[in-house]
């Protein structure tokens, strides 16, 4: 019975099948709101669905721990996704989908909306290299790159300095996947530390500045930057 009723769950939607706004979906948390972007926390039970939600504009998501769900996009078949700790991907917004947390602990991420669409003068500027920035500790992948927003995946081993380039100061949305303690250094000066638990967010108007790591511990961090 326990079984049966397991599945009933996870194959049920809400009445007449019409799709909710994703600030109605129940696992949906809104953490911060502002011109740029719109970020939700996510959490999902174990073997359990969220509800059949629309994403009316592009976003990325942060995975925040290993998981497995069956991704239920209206009209298409069903896919399933193995995800890690950290994963971060970029989805393109009007759909209409439920997520199905198929893992035995909860499904975890950071869900990032752009809610500034490109425009031309983002379109005619030259895209920074992929790949890495290392130095002094610190080391920086730039994993999505499009007319709209620069994602990268951080590292900063114990002591370390993650250095940035002073061509753009774009605003930046950082998503904590460890725990973390930067202190952020400005023209020689150091401000406000940054303290997150894994899974916190903090945004910087003023584009990502230099940052030192001030724990023992290698830390990592995703940093999501609007055009």
């Amino acid at each position: 019975m326990p079984l049966l009723l397991c599945c009933a769950i996870a194959g049920s939607s809400q009445p007449n099948g019409k799709a909710v706004e994703i600030t109605a979906e129940p696992d949906h948390h809104l953490a911060l709101s502002n011109q740029y972007t719109r970020v939700f926390k996510v959490e999902v039970p174990p073997h359990q669905p969220t509800l059949l939600h629309h994403h009316a504009h592009d976003y990325v998501f942060v995975t925040l721990g290993r998981t497995e769900i069956e991704n239920r996009v209206e009209g298409k078949a069903p896919v399933t996704l193995k995800l890690q700790d950290g994963e971060t991907r970029f989805s393109a917004g009007n759909f209409s989908h439920v997520a199905v947390n198929l893992a035995d602990a909860p499904f975890r991420n950071v869900t990032i909306e752009i809610l500034k669409k490109a425009t031309k003068a983002n379109s005619a500027s030259p895209a920074p290299e992929r790949g890495l920035e290392i130095g002094h500790g610190g080391l920086s992948e730039v994993i999505i790159d499009n007319d709209t927003v620069r994602v990268s995946d951080n590292a900063v081993a114990g002591g370390g300095m993650l250095h940035q380039p002073d061509a753009h100061k774009w605003p930046v949305l950082l998503v904590a996947v460890t725990d973390l303690e930067l202190h952020a250094q400005s023209r020689g000066k150091t401000e406000a530390p940054i303290r997150l638990k894994a899974g916190d967010i903090e945004w910087n108007r003023g584009g990502l500045p230099e940052l030192m790591n001030m724990a023992k511990e290698q830390v990592r961090f995703i940093s999501v930057e609007f055009k």
